[in-house]
């Protein structure tokens, strides 16, 4: 455990609460904190996490911009749902990229767990773009991306990291039930 792993732990529960209340602040501290991830992943050579973080700082600009012009008159993000085609296509997807990014990390690399890595790179882009854009299912791929998480940091002896991730995964749960309720 460092301090660069504490801090970003701090941010991480902070962000992931901000969210479940549908809070645009959750993006200002999202981006402090996938700076902070990105730094500590690359040192544990866990480069599609490493990589995932840079793709989080621009996502998250990205909702930022889309969750300020889509405020309720509450002040709150209204949520909507995908059709079960577009379910399917994101899943699909899904795979498809954590094979493809999965096998060149494997090549091309000394990353430690590739596959896995990339399974939750993957996963993790996907609940991202689908937060980014209000879909409740979103909160279905964390809880799947949290679950692995856990086991993979526990692994990698990233034992605050994986704590976080129990924290997000009930923080995930919390979110998809608000957000349901709000759909």
């Amino acid at each position: 455990m460092t301090l660069l792993e504490s801090i970003a732990f701090v941010l991480g529960v902070a962000n992931v609460t901000l969210v479940v209340r549908r809070s645009l602040w959750n993006y200002p501290i999202a981006l402090v904190m996938v700076s902070l991830y990105g730094l500590l992943f690359w040192r544990e050579r866990l480069y599609s996490d490493a990589a995932l973080q840079l793709f989080f700082f621009v996502i998250n600009l990205y909702g930022w911009i889309v969750w300020r012009r889509s405020l309720a008159e509450q002040g709150a993000v209204r949520v909507e749902t995908l059709t079960l085609r577009a379910q399917m296509a994101w899943v699909a997807g899904i795979a498809t990229a954590a094979l493809l990014w999965g096998g060149a990390m494997a090549h091309w690399t000394d990353a430690s767990m590739p596959f896995w890595d990339a399974t939750n790179a993957a996963a993790s882009i996907a609940a991202q773009i689908l937060l980014a854009r209000r879909r409740l299912e979103n909160w279905l791929l964390w809880i799947a991306v949290d679950i692995s998480s856990i086991a993979l940091y526990a692994v990698k002896g990233l034992m605050l990291t994986a704590l976080l991730y129990v924290i997000f995964l009930g923080l995930s749960v919390w979110g998809y039930r608000e957000w349901r309720a709000r759909a």
